[in-house]
């Protein structure tokens, strides 16, 4: 099946705390936008029935009308409570992560992928290791000064009382800074570093938690590939990426693609695939990884050199070392801001570094028009799969498909 009239997509999120309307609104927002910049019509629909967060568009484009339901695969509420904990904990969780990255190895072999990311994740590393360092040094000092006062009015305390003395005020002061700086986090760092502890905390194996709400999706995706739409989508960005592949590997294996049903297709923008799949623990990723790659499902990767947060042009297969004999997929396209977008449009993203994360869930003002370029819009509610769409799209040719995986053992 190549033409589409209804459509099914399922969106799932990366480790994000926003309610699920926030991606509601970002797609009517650009929506409308790349409607008027590409001549298409794209109107509010209802929603997919059983739908718990979703919403549907009527779409005229390429001349053809199409139908779309959106479902948003929700898992914010676990992103919420990975996020929960004080000081202490995020500080241990800083220690531990770091661990978990170079005690394995990962962390050098990432950085032979994607200077980028790697970035991004010693970023919350230097700038809490930064405000722990001020907050310690104000404390030290404010214990320091409350002594010399102590001292000039006359009065001589034991070492081991003025050493307490001198403890109590530093951390009366050092720890209402360290509060001040988490609810300030204007820079991002607590919010990323609670981002790859959650992702690291079993050194690649998903938590119970996670797990458990992927069968969830699991059972959602299922009852889509049974009703009489003509493709389901599923759009996994960022760290969904990998939670997509594994509940996608996973409805494979339980029989649920049926020959005569609804096409079922893949799109992974933005994949931050490799520091999951790289750690040792990450064996069902990688097992996955490698199942899905062999499979009939159109699957479409992402990703732009220009946005710093993901593993851009990495094929996830590949590079995490589990590619199979008989790999078909994913298709590694590029998202070239440098070309879909203007000068302008870029140089207003250059430092808006996770809105230019989510670019490829945005208009894109600059499209020349050819019907493979990358447009979110007619992807998700055009008149053509995933497959056909990009049929005849070849392979980004700086796409990286070096294993350089340390860990490549799979799930039995």
């Amino acid at each position: 099946m190549t033409k589409v009239a209804r459509r099914h997509v399922f969106y799932i999120p990366g480790f994000d705390p926003v309610p699920p309307r926030a991606y509601r609104e970002r797609y009517r927002r650009e929506a409308a936008r790349q409607a008027a910049l590409s001549g298409y019509e794209i109107t509010k629909a209802k929603a997919p029935d059983g739908a718990r967060f979703g919403w549907g568009v009527s779409a005229r484009i390429e001349g053809q009308e199409v139908t779309t339901g959106f479902e948003i695969l929700h898992w914010a509420d676990i992103v919420q409570a990975g996020m929960r904990g004080g000081i202490l904990a995020t500080y241990l969780g800083l220690v531990r992560t770091a661990w978990a990255y170079i005690g394995s190895g990962a962390l050098f072999r990432l950085m032979r992928l994607r200077k980028g990311p790697v970035i991004a994740a010693l970023y919350p590393v230097v700038v809490l290791l930064a405000q722990l360092g001020i907050a310690a040094l104000a404390g030290m000092l404010a214990g320091a000064g409350l002594l010399a006062l102590v001292d000039a009015a006359g009065f001589t305390l034991p070492f081991a009382l003025a050493l307490v003395l001198q403890g109590a005020v530093a951390l009366l002061i050092a720890l209402p800074m360290l509060r001040w700086f988490q609810r300030r986090d204007h820079l991002y760092a607590w919010y990323l570093m609670k981002d790859y502890a959650f992702s690291s905390r079993h050194d690649g194996a998903y938590p119970p938690a996670q797990d458990a709400r992927m069968q969830d999706f699991a059972d959602r995706i299922a009852s889509a590939l049974a009703s009489d739409v003509d493709e389901v989508l599923i759009v996994g960005h960022s760290s969904g990426a990998y939670i997509a592949i594994s509940v996608l590997a996973d409805l494979i294996r339980a029989g649920h693609m049926r020959p005569e049903g609804p096409a079922l297709s893949l799109l992974t923008p933005g994949h931050v695939v490799p520091m999951v799949s790289f750690l040792p623990r990450a064996t069902r990723l990688r097992a996955d990884l490698a199942f899905l790659s062999v499979q009939d499902v159109a699957w479409v990767d992402v990703t732009a050199p220009g946005d710093g947060c993901a593993f851009a042009l990495c094929d996830p297969v590949a590079v995490s070392g589990v590619a199979p004999v008989g790999k078909r997929w994913p298709l590694v396209i590029s998202g070239a801001f440098t070309r879909t977008l203007r000068a302008e449009t870029r140089a207003a993203l250059r430092w808006r570094l996770f809105e230019l994360h989510f670019q490829y869930l945005n208009a894109f003002d600059n499209l020349p028009g050819n019907p493979d370029d990358y447009d979110y819009f007619r992807i998700t509610a055009g008149p053509m799969t995933l497959g056909a769409r990009f049929a005849d799209r070849a392979p980004s040719a700086s796409r990286i498909e070096t294993p350089v995986n340390r860990h490549t053992g799979i799930a039995a």
